[in-house]
């Protein structure tokens, strides 16, 4: 077979990957930090790369927000306050703002270019989340805001979210077990972690790398895992707590705390896919064992 002479292709790996055709270059450009390209495409509407790799897209961006975020959020009892270390796109943050007791998200996103873009191109993905006045926006390294601001500033969350790149390149210290420790501390008694770690066959080392972190940092740790069509793969994500066990609700009390919170809005998550996306694979189980 040969490829389209239009096709945007991603390596998912050494010998592996996939391809869109058809897509119309809209934006592009070079920061201080990483290239962009947003582009429109026939398939997936418009979308967004960076450094050449696929974030995400106004087709099925709710395949990866939905369930980054709601897992640990319908455990919650009622989650307040949130961090987002990343996520310029508001896609995150967007999800978040459906809870009714949510007062203040603080989103860090390092380039600002981001999320000028996402107000520019992708209003179907943060939904005016990002002119939220309950959002507050800090352009500025994740890592010293963990690490330096929220802790001198007696911060604290009941979810903190990695809405990252992958672990290569400025991202990877962001995925180290002493910066998930350095998140770890600024949650609250009952406050959860919710991240992306990788796909379990195509990045086998990388998941069973970030399992093990987690699983050293916190009492509780749920992996998950959920196809995302504009990342090729089954897509792994972790959800981290010393309280909270995403597990420990059934189909029926998701599907409730669902309607008594108002919850609308929702393509992918229900109570049904709250339990399916936790059943792992034998091949799934047997990379993560000790």
């Amino acid at each position: 077979m040969q490829l389209p002479s239009d096709a945007l292709c991603e390596a998912l790996n050494d010998h592996a990957g996939f391809y869109l055709a058809g897509a119309r270059l809209i934006d592009s450009g070079v920061t201080p930090f990483q290239s962009y390209e947003v582009w429109d495409s026939p398939f997936v509407g418009k979308l967004f790369r960076l450094d050449g790799c696929f974030m995400t897209s106004e087709r099925d961006e709710f395949f990866y927000h939905e369930n980054l975020i709601h897992l640990a959020s319908i455990t919650h009892a009622g989650p307040r306050t949130a961090l987002i270390i990343g996520g310029g796109d508001g896609g995150a943050a967007e999800e978040l703002f459906k809870y009714p007791t949510i007062e203040h998200i603080v989103l860090v996103e390092l380039d600002g270019k981001i999320v000028e873009l996402s107000r520019e191109h992708f209003s179907k993905i943060h939904r005016g989340a990002l002119d939220d006045p309950r959002l507050e926006i800090r352009i500025e390294d994740g890592l010293h805001y963990v690490r330096t601001v929220a802790p001198a500033n007696h911060q604290r969350f009941d979810l903190v979210v990695l809405d990252l790149t992958d672990p290569v390149g400025p991202a990877e210290e962001l995925y180290s077990p002493s910066f998930l420790a350095d998140c770890k501390a600024l949650l609250t008694e009952s406050g959860a972690l919710c991240l992306h770690i990788g796909a379990p066959f195509y990045h086998p080392e990388r998941v069973r790398r970030l399992h093990t972190a987690l699983r050293s940092t916190f009492r509780h740790v749920t992996p998950y895992f959920v196809h995302i069509p504009l990342y090729g793969s089954l897509w792994g994500l972790a959800c981290a707590s010393d309280v909270l066990e995403p597990a420990r609700l059934s189909e029926v009390e998701v599907d409730t705390r669902i309607s008594q919170r108002g919850i609308g809005a929702l393509r992918y998550y229900n109570g049904a896919t709250h339990r399916a996306v936790q059943a792992l694979p034998n091949y799934i189980r047997d990379l993560l064992a000790d």
